[in-house]
């Protein structure tokens, strides 16, 4: 499903005019010329874009610097995403947005997002947190359990709720054929299962890609596993097919630039253009050094 047909980033005439004393934006800008950066402005001057057309999936791959999740970024800020994390803007961030354009083929659902390195890790973060609190909880409940065991049923005065609450735990833990474990499990809801790294990485792209939507992913690689990195795959080809979603992601990843029906751009060459994944220099990497081990496997 394509909802973003064509995408317009500045040109390089576009970028000297905003700039120029003559152009018609002078005066909305003269007033910052103090700062050292005016990114992103400068990032694509002399690489002569193409308007960007998009497939189902379409893969932004370059070395580093080449400006894929800039692009991303721009896309996403122009086009009002929902962001996953907060991304270091510039004082011309907005103006260079606002020389962008953009082609629409169908209207894009609200559940449309752009999903970043920056958030998945922050999602890691908090997992990995809340797994601590669980643990502690746990341990707090291995010790009310314990202390349940030692009251007397009729020595409870059933004052309030507060009582009666306090009645049902040691009810239960004084139950003839209770155990410490069954006591724990009905009182504490793990809502997730501890996860390795790779795993929470996973299913955060699993959580937050919703049917009919169209989805940045920006080096969505980091942090997965080859075997999660296949699952990955796996999942955006059957949202694709599936679900209505449209995906353009940044990506090093050879696996994820193997997307059945992908359209992948090479941003390495000037001007940036279209090739077939096996044709990127990142990929033919890859493919040497396997090559040179080839016996190694056998």
């Amino acid at each position: 499903m394509i909802y973003l047909q064509q995408f317009r980033l500045p040109s390089q005439k576009d970028e000297e005019e905003f700039f120029s004393p003559f152009g018609k934006h002078f005066k909305t800008k003269n007033y910052r010329t103090v700062y050292t950066t005016k990114y992103p402005f400068g990032i694509f001057r002399y690489r002569n874009l193409p308007d960007f057309c998009f497939d189902d999936i379409t893969l932004f791959c370059g070395d580093n610097g080449s400006g894929k999740s800039t692009i991303l970024n721009v896309i996403a800020e122009k086009l009002g995403l929902t962001r996953s994390a907060p991304f270091n803007r510039s004082d011309f961030f907005g103006d260079y947005v606002e020389l962008c354009d953009f082609q629409l083929d169908k209207a894009m659902p609200p559940e449309s997002r752009i999903i970043t390195s920056d958030g998945v890790f922050e999602k890691v973060l908090d997992i990995r947190r809340l797994n601590e609190g669980i643990d502690d909880k746990r341990q707090s409940l291995i010790n009310e359990y314990i202390s349940t065991r030692k009251d007397e049923e009729t020595n409870l005065n059933l004052a309030g709720i507060d009582d009666y609450k306090r009645w049902l735990d040691v009810h239960d833990a004084k139950k003839k054929h209770s155990t410490q474990s069954e006591y724990i499990r009905k009182r504490l809801i793990r809502n997730i299962q501890e996860r390795s790294n790779g795993e929470s990485a996973l299913s955060y792209f699993v959580d937050f890609i919703a049917s009919e939507g169209l989805y940045l992913l920006d080096e969505p690689e980091n942090s997965l596993s080859a075997a999660n990195l296949l699952a990955l795959k796996d999942f955006i080809e059957d949202c694709v097919k599936n679900h209505r979603c449209q995906f353009i992601i940044s990506t090093h990843s050879p696996i994820l630039l193997s997307m059945e029906g992908a359209t992948v751009y090479d941003l390495d060459e000037v001007p940036p253009g279209v090739k077939k994944w096996t044709e990127i220099e990142s990929v033919r990497v890859f493919f040497d050094f396997f090559e040179a081990h080839r016996d190694d496997f056998i």
